[in-house]
């Protein structure tokens, strides 16, 4: 029995000094002191020892065990240890290798546009409002004075949810909700994203992006709105823009007009730019139609006002000599780092 348990424990310690990895100790271990192990192999066959030998052959079984478990936990520290250190070697950080250079992002062309916008306008003591993208008919038709048998409706293909509940097709909308309030008098901008069931191509989305202008006072006139798309005009394009009104129709202002730039890259002369006119059509406005007034529980006799419609992705194209409105959106890197 003595010379089994020597043979056991020297087998174990041979082992266990050849042992290169933490899975190898484990089956070390349950090999020798396992269930199945050897020394308990042997711990088992006490029943067939004389009592006498008993006590004797159990003291000699512990001491191999105690030797053989010491062993184990000093082969199992050095390992962790070698681990340990072959884990901080691999994740030292060389502090003189060049850092690594973050990308950092910035404003995309038309939030550098609409920024643009509203400080001109905020400058002029303009508010900026923000309104529903989802929109009930009577806000986005009616009460701008288009009925439902009106033809302006069925010209801007209105994406419906329901049938008075809609995906807005301009911000004007929100010009009404402010209306509404009743706290004159009024003068703001409304940006946001609107969408209209139109093919995609260089010039149209079926979603794009407006920015609403209106003032509500008492003696406002169409002097007024002139002279303030004039200084926007010239603070967006620069000092020489000129202007000019052409009549037009919109179902909410009367009179009504679209607006020109003289071209800010030929100076008016004529270029590819404008086409050779020297003209750029920037936006639509007009005088708020009295209706569209009494909608709201507006005394027109009282009040008057003036609206004007910009469309942001334009002012961007423009300002920034973009061929192709899909460029805005097709999250191309080399497009949008040159801005």
């Amino acid at each position: 029995m003595k010379e089994r348990l020597e043979s056991i424990k020297e087998a174990a310690l041979n082992k266990l000094n050849s042992a290169d990895t933490l899975d190898k100790l484990n089956e070390i271990r349950v090999e020798f002191l396992g269930k199945k192990g050897q020394l308990t192999e042997v711990l088992k066959g006490m029943k067939d020892v004389a009592a006498e030998e008993r006590p004797k052959v159990g003291a000699m079984v512990n001491e191999a065990r105690e030797t053989i478990e010491a062993k184990l936990d000093d082969v199992k520290k050095a390992l962790e240890s070698a681990a340990r250190n072959l884990k901080l070697k691999s994740e030292v950080i060389d502090v003189t290798l060049p850092a690594k250079k973050n990308t950092v992002g910035h404003p995309h062309p038309n939030n550098v546009a609409l920024a643009e916008l509203e400080d001109i306008f905020v400058g002029m003591g303009y508010e900026v409002v923000e309104g529903p993208e989802v929109e009930f008919d009577y806000y986005n038709f009616e009460a701008l004075n288009i009925p439902a048998n009106h033809p302006a409706k069925d010209e801007q293909d209105t994406f419906y949810i329901t049938k008075d509940i809609l995906l807005r097709t301009q911000t004007s909308s929100t010009q009404v909700h402010e209306m509404e309030k009743g706290k004159l008098p009024i003068r703001m901008i409304a940006p946001g994203r609107v969408f209209r069931s139109d093919e995609v191509d260089a010039t149209h989305s079926p979603s794009f992006h407006q920015v609403e202008g209106l003032v509500i006072d008492k003696n406002v006139t169409f002097a007024d709105l002139k002279g303030t798309l004039a200084v926007f005009a010239r603070k967006l394009f620069g000092e020489e823009t000129k202007v000019k009104f052409r009549p037009h129709h919109f179902p909410f202002t009367e009179p009504s007009a679209e607006m020109d730039v003289s071209c800010f890259k030929c100076g008016g002369k004529g270029c590819r730019f404008c086409k050779d006119s020297g003209w750029i059509e920037i936006l639509g406005c007009g005088m708020v139609h009295p209706h569209v007034l009494e909608m709201s529980h507006i005394d027109p006799n009282e009040y008057t006002g003036f609206a004007f419609g910009i469309g942001l992705e334009r002012i961007a194209i423009l300002k920034y000599e973009i061929d192709d409105m899909r460029l805005l959106y097709e999250n191309d890197a080399r497009f949008l780092n040159q801005f």
